[in-house]
């Protein structure tokens, strides 16, 4: 991608008036206040463009057309919906380049992971949902007892920078397949993709008020959308401090809370791995999208003999990725999303060097050939003790701790031994006792040996990592009630 593909993207969007509006009520419209967002380019540090933000007053007319058209969506029949959902889908497929660009440009990913996997896969959470509601049996019966699943109402949305589409997707999904009409407020670092998306629900015909997009902070329109009487729901992906936030603006109204929060995943390498093997794909997965995934496994936990030889091969991995212009071909890995997260990522650096944790790779400052632009040195650190920050605390950048342990008891204590829930990883060749050590860890996903992805398995955190569940069958039922209907099986009075 050239750089003046992105500047053609940003002036269409701009052409249509998009970067100026709101979509409210199927239409395109002027939020109430004179707010603005600059975009900035992390690979450059230069505003692209600035996005109008809207406020409570705009979230109250989102909530309000979503909640007219609630009736008419919700009691659709669901083959409606899919059909509806499948048009959204093969959209979004047919403007795969347009998504990726949006999503190199505005949080800087390499422009090789936006076309493989940022938007294929957020494509698929919308098949998936797709296909849930098209077999989805809401009407079930227990004797006389007829229960049904209804959708639950307006659902308020919260979504974060760093997998911007694929976030709207697993929940924009969903909740429309379940019948749910919903207020979506994407990241005000990350909206480009989000406006993209919303002008594909028009296009798809998705009915007028079922979708709402509200840019906004959190401070001013997510704090709205969580109190707002009439929202039935809200979902937010993104810190645990924004959680807590959400879910105490939440509370007074008792609306249901869905929450996917941080997380300092394990990886837990038994000593039978194949540790060539399994150490390369721990480095790859723990800097997945430049590190900045929840469930990225950034603790990994080895065999204390075997550490001499986890980080000559960690080494040797992190040599093979290519940081740089997240818009060439041959780049891996592009800068960190925005100048907040380059400070933190740099405050974490050096707290790791401060604690005495041996520096294998890495560290502080931009690789070098790179003086602008919110770029991070991959860095691993090695004999880190699981009671360090980096240990301990969410970096959200391209930093690996290498943790040894004595036994595998110890192993999983290490591994559940954080606030964090959200996600993990075993590597074994022993299946049994890869399995026995999945099923010990305290944690909402287990991967065994590097499957691969699957957006039909269930998402979501224990403990501060939050709570629901996103993906699949489970994301679907998040957005839907439980009513038993009494005697409904019973015979027609004489």
């Amino acid at each position: 991608m050239e750089k003046d593909d992105t500047r053609h993207l940003v002036e269409q969007l701009k052409s249509a008036g998009h970067l100026d509006r709101l979509f409210i009520g199927g239409e395109w419209v002027r939020p109430s206040g004179q707010a603005r967002a600059r975009v900035i380019d992390p690979s450059t540090e230069e505003a692209v463009a600035e996005i109008a933000l809207g406020n409570a007053q705009d979230v109250a007319s989102a909530v309000a057309e979503a909640r007219r058209a609630f009736g008419a969506w919700s009691t659709s029949p669901a083959q409606n919906r899919a059909a509806i959902l499948d048009r959204v889908h093969s959209l979004i497929l047919e403007r795969v380049e347009l998504f990726a660009q949006a999503i190199s440009l505005e949080m800087g990913a390499a422009i090789a992971t936006a076309r493989s996997a940022q938007v294929p896969n957020a494509a698929a959470h919308i098949r998936v949902a797709r296909d849930s509601v098209s077999s989805y049996p809401f009407l079930t019966h227990r004797g006389d007892t007829a229960i049904l699943r209804e959708a639950i109402g307006v659902c308020a949305l919260i979504t974060p920078w760093n997998w911007p589409l694929y976030q709207i997707t697993a929940k924009v999904g969903p909740a429309l397949a379940a019948g749910c009409t919903v207020v979506l407020k994407p990241s005000e670092l990350s909206p480009l993709s989000a406006l993209l998306f919303a002008q594909v629900v028009h296009d798809a015909g998705v009915p007028a008020g079922v979708f709402n997009l509200v840019n906004g902070d959190g401070p001013e329109v997510g704090a709205a959308m969580a109190a707002h009487p009439d929202v039935d729901m809200i979902s937010i992906t993104g810190s645990t401090r924004a959680g807590v936030l959400v879910a105490q603006a939440a509370a007074p109204t008792v609306k249901r809370v869905a929450q996917e929060l941080g997380g300092k995943s394990p990886n837990v390498i038994l000593p039978d791995a194949d540790f060539t093997r399994a150490v390369t794909a721990g480095v790859a997965s723990g800097m997945r999208n430049v590190g900045q995934s929840c469930s990225a496994p950034t603790r990994m936990l080895v065999p204390r003999e075997r550490l001499a030889e986890v980080e000559r091969i960690a080494r040797e991995a992190v040599s093979a990725l290519v940081v740089g212009d997240p818009r060439s071909e041959r780049t891996t890995h592009g800068p960190v999303a925005n100048r907040a997260q380059f400070q933190r990522v740099q405050e974490m650096i050096a707290a790791g060097i401060d604690e005495g944790a041996q520096l294998v790779c890495g560290g502080p400052g931009r690789p070098q050939g790179l003086e602008r632009g919110f770029y991070v040195r991959p860095t691993v650190f090695s004999g880190v003790d699981p009671q360090m920050r980096i240990a301990q605390e969410e970096i959200f950048g391209p930093v690996l701790c290498i943790i040894p342990y004595g036994s595998v008891d110890e192993a999983v204590e290490i591994a559940n031994d954080t606030v964090y829930g959200l996600g993990a990883h075993v590597q074994g060749q022993d299946l049994a006792a890869a399995r026995a050590v999945a099923a010990r860890i305290r944690s909402g996903q287990v991967h065994i040996n590097n499957p691969a992805w699957s957006p039909h398995a269930p998402f979501g955190g224990y403990k501060r990592s939050g709570n629901g569940r996103e993906y699949g069958l489970e994301g679907l039922q998040e957005y839907l009630e439980t009513k038993a209907i009494l005697g409904f099986g019973q015979e027609q009075p004489a």
